[in-house]
């Protein structure tokens, strides 16, 4: 339990970093931690697709992003001792995220080689339409035995939204 409260630290102190910083590259890069964070957090959950999902929205809202914000200026002004800095706290963060991910890697049971990965798949067929009472296969499968996934799914997506129109405000911003 403690590596969850772990992983939702980071999450709000980064959370908190990209409200209050006052350049737009800092504010992405912290809204990324949160999202690579989330990622990792899925992981420890055991929902791989979710944090499958969750990685593949987060590279790409944070190429996007970095592209939108990201000038000559604020990249080169970095020099000196914020240098080193970066570059600590780049390095701790890669350790951490990378602890965290083989934890995570070594609570998933693989099943033996040779045996069917997918064994729910002929329970979902066969029950589906008594269980969940929808003739449709897919939304028996997606809306009444994976509902909390695809709640997940949902979620993930609507996270990206929301903290892309945070980064992107115009109001409330320090200048």
């Amino acid at each position: 339990m403690l590596p969850l409260y772990l992983l939702l630290f980071l999450m709000i102190l980064g959370s908190l970093v990209a409200v209050h910083t006052r350049t737009l590259l800092s504010a992405v890069i912290s809204l990324s931690l949160v999202g690579l964070v989330l990622c990792v957090t899925f992981l420890y959950l055991q929902t791989p697709d979710i944090a499958i999902t969750q990685i593949i929205v987060e590279i790409v809202a944070l190429v996007i992003l970095i592209r939108a914000v990201a000038t000559g200026k604020e990249v080169s002004d970095i020099k000196g001792k914020k240098e080193v800095f970066s570059l600590v706290a780049v390095i701790a963060f890669i350790v951490i995220f990378g602890y965290f991910a083989y934890q995570a890697l070594t609570f998933i049971e693989f099943p033996k080689f040779g045996y069917p990965l997918m064994r729910v798949s002929q329970f979902y067929v066969e029950e589906g339409l008594k269980k969940t009472g929808s003739a449709n296969l897919i939304t028996s499968v997606v809306l009444g035995f994976r509902a909390y996934d695809t709640l997940g799914e949902v979620t993930v997506l609507f996270a990206a939204v929301l903290g892309t129109l945070v980064i992107l405000r115009g109001v409330g911003r320090k200048k």
